[in-house]
């Protein structure tokens, strides 16, 4: 389980209390628990909050590597899909470092995510792979919410509070093509895995993200529970989460497709 803020530092405040509660409920219950770095640091006050992660008695995921610095000698942490792992050099590289797991990049198409799993398992380090949700595609120094309601960037007013989803971004042919989401550029789809559960668990993968949705995400996550467990199968899971909201485009292109924004099940009842 990974807590915290990954895309704006302003945004911080109105939760950041509660992270410590969570903590303990979350460890309480056994589970594994990270805080994660910011995508892109920029501010004196973002490094001083990078800085005091490693302070909070629980493991760092990184995913801007100008976090690395402020980790202890040692120290074993988690590397987040926002930092580009590749190759085997580099997940090697930050093995030496530490990193015992590895949530890879989402554009990763499946026989990459192979290889490096097999790497991975060398070295001792757990291959994750992105499972579901919106899919992260770019991160800017400017915030699109802002300039979209004629503010700047250090005087927002938290315009992207209205869209907890992000705000969907359409062509001037009023087709959808992606979504933004403060700083951050968001895919329009939903990547969703339920159909390669069996490829990607055999090709190593040991760990799967759920991105958080305002939207039945509690429920989202017990499908794909049930999906692991076998008692769904990749077919009722996907329709269980349509019916979550129906109007959810799913995709599974960079695992499996030519396209990010293809779907398998589109090319299976065609």
């Amino acid at each position: 389980m990974v807590l915290g803020e990954l895309i704006c530092s302003k945004r911080l405040p109105f939760y950041q209390d509660c992270i410590p509660d969570a903590i303990a409920t979350l460890l309480a219950a056994g589970k594994n628990v990270a805080l994660t770095s910011l995508a892109l640091v920029t501010l004196k006050r973002e490094r001083k909050l990078t800085a005091e992660l490693v302070e909070m008695g629980v493991e760092v995921e990184i995913n801007d590597l100008t976090a690395l610095p402020y980790l202890p000698k040692g120290s074993r942490f988690s590397v987040g899909p926002l930092v580009n792992v590749y190759n085997e050099g580099t997940l090697a590289w930050l093995a030496s470092r530490g990193a015992h797991r590895v949530c890879l990049p989402p554009e990763m198409p499946l026989k990459s995510v192979e290889t490096l799993a097999t790497a991975g398992a060398k070295i001792g380090v757990t291959i994750e792979v992105w499972g579901h949700g919106r899919l992260p595609l770019a991160i800017s120094g400017r915030c699109y919410h802002a300039r979209l309601h004629d503010r700047t960037k250090d005087n927002c007013q938290f315009a992207c509070e209205h869209d907890p989803d992000g705000l969907d971004v359409r062509t001037v042919d009023d087709q959808p093509f992606m979504a933004m989401n403060g700083v951050q550029t968001l895919s329009d789809t939903h990547a969703c895995v339920a159909h390669q559960i069996d490829a990607i668990t055999k090709a190593g993968v040991s760990a799967l993200r759920l991105s958080p949705q305002s939207k039945g995400f509690v429920i989202l996550c017990e499908l794909y529970r049930q999906l692991l467990d076998g008692k769904l199968d990749g077919a009722q899971t996907v329709d269980a989460i349509c019916r979550i909201d129906c109007d959810t485009r799913l995709s599974d292109g960079f695992l499996m497709g030519a396209r990010g924004a293809d779907w398998s099940r589109a090319r299976a009842t065609t």
